[in-house]
């Protein structure tokens, strides 16, 4: 009999291409409705706090000397690296040639002449504006560290014309600064945009436009919030919020399941949220020792640095967080299609089951990138030979550690949430199944890998069951021989060796 049915289907026109039956049309369109009335209240008071926090985008109050900014006469200036020697440091002012050295005859007299006897490491550089090579003098940890060769773009003060530059023999009058990465960024940030579209077309052009969104959102209403010294939990909350509307649905589009997930999501952001204030408080997390957040806080009263870093608990998880939901909204919907008569009990198990999977892969990834970021810390703390405990409560590390405990928590909830919201969505369309043919949901999916729902408890048998491929029954269709075959199914017969062997037999499926 399954066989039979499996042979009717393999040649339908659309066994490539799951085509939605009417059912599936009038379930989505229910829940769409359903979700709507949750989730549009939801969304105007986000809009209606964003606008009640929006910044002024006031300065006043903030006393800050920029590094970038040249005293009168001097300018920064690029060039191209010809050649790389090393010489006395008292050779600083010397350019090479006597053209050069007539512009470089002094030095600003905030630069120390370097000491008598010492080794320097000189680049002559062609300026990029035209002229003469001019003779600059690298930083001694660049020298060590990377180093400089010819060939290199780099940018570099120009101190040859600065007032007072004739007071300050000795001192050099080119400066390296840093260098020039224009060409490299452009380069990567244009194939990164060529692999995502060529991979995910339509859909991955617009998650880079939703991306750029984020970011006018992050730097146009947060940042200048946190500025200003507006409360930091509601403006993570809420910008936070804002930014999952707009990406969730410009990627994905308005539907049934992005609206799942991004009531998920929501939830997510406020246990994260929420343990971040309270982690935030308890941890007494402060920035001590970190030289940007002593220079924030010197600049401004209104500027609360353990506001930033609550901030930033928040922030920091928010494309993790937008995966899971996301992947397990799909998981439960596609379940759920293709096994409509399925109970909510069998349909929330079996979401889970990918749910964990996604923890467990989610977990590493938060861990392991806040590790790479805290790399030149960690190796500090190991040098030191401090005892682990005393290491990971120290100021240097104790951020880093709770942002990745913080944000694994609210990754971690938000998967049975969203699994839990999309079982109930569904359940509460109302529509099933038709009973007289349980695999009718079936008619159009393909015959190859259909992932679906495993049974649940002693007594439960799977209406589909998940890595089944076309070898796996008679005819090439798991899904549907499981269903007719069924106990209970229409037709179906109990089978033979339905007690605990077949059971591990199924689970064992689950993981192949």
């Amino acid at each position: 009999m399954g066989a039979g049915h499996s042979h009717s289907h393999a040649g339908h026109p659309s066994a490539g291409h799951a085509e939605p039956t009417p059912r599936m049309l009038a379930a989505r369109k229910k829940a769409n409705w359903i979700l709507a009335a949750i989730l549009i209240p939801l969304t105007l008071l986000t809009l209606a706090a964003m606008a009640f926090l929006w910044p002024s985008g006031s300065k006043e109050g903030i006393t800050l000397a920029s590094p970038y900014a040249a005293a009168p006469g001097v300018t920064f200036d690029t060039g191209k690296i010809q050649r790389v020697v090393v010489g006395s440091c008292s050779d600083a002012q010397t350019s090479g040639d006597p053209a050069a050295q007539q512009g470089a005859s002094g030095a600003d007299a905030a630069v120390q002449p370097p000491q008598a006897g010492s080794q320097c490491t000189f680049a002559y550089t062609e300026p990029d504006k035209g002229g003469n090579p001019v003779k600059v003098v690298i930083n001694p940890d660049i020298a060590k560290s990377h180093g400089v060769k010819p060939g290199d773009n780099i940018r570099y003060l120009n101190l040859s014309k600065a007032q007072g530059a004739s007071e300050a023999q000795g001192a050099p009058a080119y400066v390296f600064v840093d260098f020039v990465r224009t060409l490299p960024i452009i380069f990567l940030a244009v194939l990164y945009a060529v692999v995502v579209i060529a991979v995910a077309r339509w859909r991955g052009l617009r998650a880079l436009i939703g991306l750029v969104g984020a970011y006018v959102v992050l730097v146009s209403f947060m940042l200048p919030g946190l500025v200003e010294g507006k409360p930091p939990l509601l403006l993570a909350l809420v910008g936070s919020t804002v930014i999952m509307i707009g990406v969730l649905y410009f990627a994905h589009g308005f539907s049934a399941r992005t609206s799942t997930a991004l009531l998920g999501t929501m939830f997510g952001l406020a246990i994260t949220s929420l343990l971040a204030a309270w982690a935030t408080d308890a941890a007494n997390l402060a920035g001590v020792g970190s030289h940007d957040a002593a220079t924030l806080t010197n600049i401004s009263d209104n500027i609360s640095i353990s506001g930033i870093i609550l901030c930033g608990l928040i922030i920091s998880g928010l494309g993790v967080l937008n995966d899971v939901t996301i992947t397990q909204s799909s998981a439960v919907w596609e379940l759920w299609e293709l096994a409509p008569d399925t109970s909510a009990r069998q349909l929330f198990a079996s979401a889970m089951r990918i749910g964990r999977d996604h923890i467990a892969s989610t977990v590493y990834t938060i861990a392991f990138a806040y590790a790479g970021a805290a790399l030149p810390v960690l190796i500090l703390v190991m040098l030191y030979e401090r005892p682990l405990g005393d290491a990971l409560t120290s100021a240097e590390l104790s951020e880093e550690v709770i942002r990745t405990l913080v944000g694994s928590v609210g990754l971690v909830l938000a998967v049975p949430v969203t699994t839990l919201i999309a079982v109930l969505v569904v359940k509460a369309t109302g529509i099933k199944g038709s009973t007289a043919d349980p695999a009718a949901a079936l008619a159009g999916a393909p015959d190859v890998g259909v992932p679906a729902l495993a049974g649940v408890g002693d007594g439960g048998w799977a209406g589909l069951s998940v890595g089944a491929d076309v070898g796996r029954y008679p005819g090439g269709s798991a899904g549907r021989r499981s269903a007719d075959s069924a106990p209970g199914a229409p037709g179906g017969t109990e089978p033979d060796d339905a007690g605990p062997a077949t059971r591990r037999g199924r689970r064992a499926a689950l993981c192949d």
